[in-house]
């Protein structure tokens, strides 16, 4: 994997397999709006859930979740505003989680899917 747009697709694929294993239907990827870009979109039960997905290579110094800047929550709570208010979905639950990817030790990754994760202020 060359660049990091392509190390990105393949853990959002990675991100998309694990929660579709636990029920989640994805239903879009990689969606950029004026808020901002929004890695995953799915339906986990009645929810519309927006997922910011997160991957750190061995050595890394801190762990996926925790590399989500202020900056970045505010980008992301704007971006699924955003697609909110452009679909006319305000009505329907929602919420932002995180799916944290490391590499792991008895299997390949170590996936964490930490639900409402960002909360809007």
């Amino acid at each position: 994997m060359e660049g990091s747009r392509e190390i990105g697709t393949y853990y959002e694929a990675v991100a998309a397999r694990y929660l579709a294993s636990r029920g989640v239907s994805i239903l879009e990827q990689n969606v950029y709006n004026r808020g901002g870009e929004i890695d995953l979109i799915g339906r986990d039960g009645d929810a519309l859930v927006f997922f910011e997905v997160r991957y750190r290579g061995p050595g890394s110094l801190v762990d996926p979740a925790s590399s989500i800047t202020p900056s970045k929550q505010r980008r992301l709570v704007r971006a699924a505003s955003f697609y909110l208010h452009k679909h006319n979905l305000w009505d329907l639950p929602s919420r932002i989680d995180v799916v944290a990817i490391m590499p792991g030790t008895v299997r390949k990754y170590r996936v964490q899917w930490i639900r409402n994760a960002i909360q809007a202020d």
